[in-house]
């Protein structure tokens, strides 16, 4: 999976607040999450409706999934189904707690959705599902297992999916920054100036400039036609975009 710039290129930890988006002239900074563009719900809010707030037990299916990859280990369906009851599981309360954040339980189904999305990668190299990439950016990111290379893997097959929305960009250019692959981060950064509204281009340009000195610094906020991002006085990154709902899992 590489990144491609025309060169060689988530009861919630926190429900999606906002669908709308920042129209030119960065209307409305917004939200926490990570939407998709894929459509629906994100992940996180989706383990909400399906697990926390039903009190719907995914764990009959991770087990059922968990033994049809090691009998199969080649069915691509069944690491797909495995990492989507591994991503709904993680809504319920013994995975986040009240205020949001991970418990070690969550910590450790995270562990175990990453795990799982090597094996599906390791099985399906060339065409990575954008939505299960999408689902993948929590888990990676800050509030999650806090991994940037990861991040930035999961990033690249998103934007590929979404190639002309700024914030998936900017996240990419920070991520990117954090794990100290520079050049993918300025190839990200000069994408995601580009693809902006000309009346915002300077702005977000400054921006990207002071995430790639400070990349967990001080608070930075963006708005785009498509898109917002925002990184917070806690050094997180946030983008409010177009939302998306996993499929869920039906029980056999």
């Amino acid at each position: 999976m590489l990144f491609d710039l025309r060169g060689r290129g988530r009861r919630t930890t926190v429900r999606v607040v906002y669908m709308g988006l920042a129209l030119l002239l960065g209307i409305g900074l917004v939200g926490f999450g990570i939407g998709g563009g894929f459509g629906g719900g994100g992940f996180l809010n989706a383990a909400s409706q399906n697990e926390g707030a039903n009190g719907v037990s995914f764990s009959s299916q991770i087990k059922k999934y968990e033994k049809l990859t090691r009998q199969q280990p080649g069915n691509v369906s069944a690491w797909e189904n495995l990492l989507k009851a591994q991503l709904h599981e993680a809504g319920g309360e013994a995975y986040v707690t009240s205020a949001g954040a991970l418990t070690s339980k969550g910590h450790e189904l995270f562990a175990q959705a990453a795990q799982t999305w090597s094996g599906y990668l390791a099985v399906n190299p060339h065409k990575p599902s954008p939505e299960l990439a999408q689902l993948m950016l929590r888990v990676f990111g800050e509030e999650g297992l806090n991994k940037p290379s990861e991040e930035v893997q999961v990033l690249q097959i998103v934007v590929a999916a979404k190639p002309t929305n700024v914030a998936y960009y900017a996240q990419l250019a920070r991520y990117a920054y954090l794990a100290q692959n520079t050049r993918v981060g300025d190839l990200a950064a000069a994408k995601a100036v580009s693809l902006a509204p000309a009346v915002q281009r300077t702005r977000l340009k400054t921006e990207l400039a002071a995430l790639k000195k400070s990349p967990s610094g001080g608070e930075t906020v963006t708005g785009t036609g498509n898109g917002t991002l925002k990184k917070g006085a806690n050094g997180h990154l946030t983008t409010t975009v177009p939302s998306t709902t996993p499929a869920t899992t039906t029980k056999k």
